[in-house]
């Protein structure tokens, strides 16, 4: 039996996937919750997460309901792998809010960071164990 890979999905994935009924971003989501990528969240994710899904702004022109996009997201926190963070490595990425999503995935031993914002990770203290990519090139990798 093959090991499924841990990530860190990133909200801007979430919402992309939302908001396009095709592309890479929905490929991602449809992967965690098949099984075949083992998506970890943290307290301050699932936070951020949470805080995203009470901008009702933000999915005006999303194809699904409200009450559908939290059973999503519940579905995507059933997958999940819960992880408390025990050390803050600060590594100084351009938007200090993204730090916890680094950290996320240094102590779940996650290889990949997913998410839209490639330059957001672009920090001083580098960790080369992870990768920082976008869902097309995550996809294209597993190819």
């Amino acid at each position: 039996m093959m090991a499924v890979e841990v990530v860190v999905v990133d909200t801007s994935v979430f919402v992309a996937a939302l908001k396009s009924a095709g592309g890479a971003s929905r490929q991602i989501l449809r992967l965690c919750l098949a099984g075949q990528l083992q998506p970890v969240f943290g307290q301050k994710l699932f936070l951020e997460f949470e805080d995203l899904m009470g901008r009702t702004a933000l999915f005006g022109r999303c194809p699904i309901s409200k009450s559908e996009r939290e059973m999503l997201f519940d579905g995507l926190l059933a997958d999940c792998k819960w992880v408390d963070i025990h050390f803050l490595w600060r590594p100084n990425l351009p938007d200090e809010a993204d730090n916890h999503v680094l950290e996320l995935a240094i102590a779940s031993g996650a290889t990949t960071v997913i998410t839209h914002n490639l330059r957001d990770f672009m920090g001083e203290l580098k960790f080369p164990e992870v990768r920082i990519c976008t869902p097309a090139t995550f996809l294209n990798v597993k190819r």
